[in-house]
């Protein structure tokens, strides 16, 4: 893999990572890095030229952000205020999209006329400076495309900007974790219609991530065993959830699922954060990957319109004593619960924080397995 790091006008950093060293799902050097520091000597596929030494020439003020932490006293969990991104970029035309590589008289975030995936620092980010870091990570130069339509080849390459993008948030002092994920679809919320996702460092742990940790704590002080493990044995020991397996990864319907069609997809041997993966799994990935979001947009039917999702990695805490306890897994839910509804957080949901599931979980699975590939 190429990584190429460059600064746009307003001195938010890009990063190009392009697809010339990757093989087999891994890059050229060991399981868990990235080949740091190699810049430059690509080409350019529309112009023909140096692609990683296009400035960016757009008139662009320094951003300015007021990003500001809270904490709630009643549940002890803290609130972002970003009062700066009301006048984020909404729904653009797609011959204005910002994420589209620049082109002749019009220029984009990324300057390059071209590129295999790029992340750079959110322009309106939830998080900045002491609070963290905001980042968006484009999955292809294609506005019309989506995560679905990669190449196992392009998704490798994704998830290596996700390891080493996790790995080099994680050097920060005031990140205490890393969150990659992707939302796609109106439905969820998304403003940008190009493939995209984010990387949101936090300073703080976040509550699903501190709840988790909690009951791993007390299942290992009660019993003396693994939480994570014993949960995905149990899947495999009753089945009727597990949606796919390999010899290296595992995809099931959770026996509490929340939402209608919800994923967890683990690694058969548990690590604690992306850098982690052993060579292996990081080369199976991209095929179970790209199965299980070809099957969430077949769940409804073929006349139906692409299946809003949102997906993200759990990773361990930076910080925390017990992380190497703790297992990667990557959630991947939809909140369209049938064909033309979709799955509101009403008053128990969204006041009491109680899950209402639509559908039971043995369906959900069962259906996930009857539109799996020929």
């Amino acid at each position: 893999m190429r990584k190429t790091s460059v600064r746009l006008a307003d001195g938010r950093e890009l990063i190009y990572y392009d697809a010339d060293a990757v093989r087999d799902g891994v890059t050229s050097g060991d399981a868990g890095g990235v080949r740091d520091g190699v810049t430059g000597g690509a080409t350019d596929r529309a112009t023909g030229g140096s692609r990683r030494d296009v400035p960016d020439t757009r008139p662009l003020d320094p951003v300015a952000t007021g990003s500001e932490i809270r904490r709630d006293p009643l549940l002890g969990e803290y609130v972002a205020v970003a009062s700066h991104r009301q006048g984020r970029t909404y729904h653009p035309p797609a011959d204005a999209c910002p994420l589209c590589p620049s082109r002749e008289g019009r220029p984009s975030e990324i300057p390059a006329g071209d590129y295999d995936v790029v992340v750079f620092e959110n322009r309106f980010p939830s998080l900045a400076g002491d609070t963290g870091r905001c980042e968006v990570v484009c999955f292809t130069a294609d506005h019309d495309a989506s995560f679905a339509d990669l190449t196992e080849e392009r998704a490798a390459l994704v998830l290596e900007a996700w390891t080493d993008r996790s790995a080099e948030l994680a050097r920060l002092p005031e990140v205490a974790q890393v969150f990659c994920f992707e939302n796609r679809g109106a439905e969820i919320g998304v403003t940008l219609g190009h493939p995209h996702g984010q990387i949101y460092a936090y300073p703080f742990v976040t509550p699903r991530t501190e709840a988790m940790c909690r009951s791993a704590a007390a299942h290992r002080a009660r019993t003396g065993g693994n939480l994570f493990d014993e949960v995905v044995a149990r899947e495999r020991k009753e089945a009727e959830r597990v949606v796919l397996e390999t010899d290296e990864w595992i995809a099931f319907v959770p026996y509490a699922a929340h939402w209608p069609y919800e994923v967890h997809l683990h690694p058969r041997r548990r690590v604690p954060d992306l850098p982690a993966l052993d060579r292996a799994a990081r080369a199976e990935f991209p095929r179970v990957y790209l199965e299980l979001l070809r099957r969430f947009d077949r769940i409804f039917g073929p006349d139906q319109p692409p299946t809003p999702y949102i997906a993200g990695w759990h990773q361990a805490p930076l910080r925390d004593p017990e992380r190497e306890e703790f297992g990667l897994h990557l959630e991947l839910f939809t909140v369209r619960r049938t064909s033309g509804k979709l799955k509101f957080l009403a008053g128990s949901e969204s006041g009491m924080g109680v899950f209402i599931n639509d559908v039971p979980p043995e369906a959900a699975a069962r259906r996930l397995r009857e539109v799996a590939s020929a």
